[in-house]
């Protein structure tokens, strides 16, 4: 499958729009791999989001529940299971299913946003 994109112009889809002063935002700090890929979590609207930057290097992520990854910044070489491997740039995405997973790499920090679907 080729690099997608992720239009995000829908201000229901875009998780960092329409906060209200009045509710509570809670964070949670994610790290991985001894710190090179490190998130933040948050819920909006019932619908949990990461944002966050994987640095050089090469991982493994397991999914529990499908994802859509869209890279926001530099690019990530991503192996979904069963294709071979692809180049995302910035403003692209992918779809992992659940119970599965993906191998990335990054030659250079790259800063994404995970939606779980």
């Amino acid at each position: 499958m080729a690099p997608s994109a992720c239009g995000f112009n829908d201000r229901a889809h875009w998780p960092f729009g329409g906060f209200s002063a009045t509710k509570r935002l809670m964070l949670e700090h994610n790290s991985y791999f001894e710190g090179s890929v490190q998130s933040i979590g948050f819920e909006r609207n019932g619908r949990r989001f990461t944002a966050g930057v994987i640095g050089v290097g090469a991982f493994h992520f397991n999914t529990d529940s499908p994802e859509r990854m869209t890279i926001v910044s530099g690019e990530l070489r991503v192996r979904l299971p069963g294709e071979v491997s692809r180049v995302y740039p910035a403003g692209t995405c992918f779809e992992v299913p659940a119970k599965s997973g993906f191998d990335v790499e990054a030659s250079a920090p790259s800063a994404y946003v995970c939606e779980f679907l």
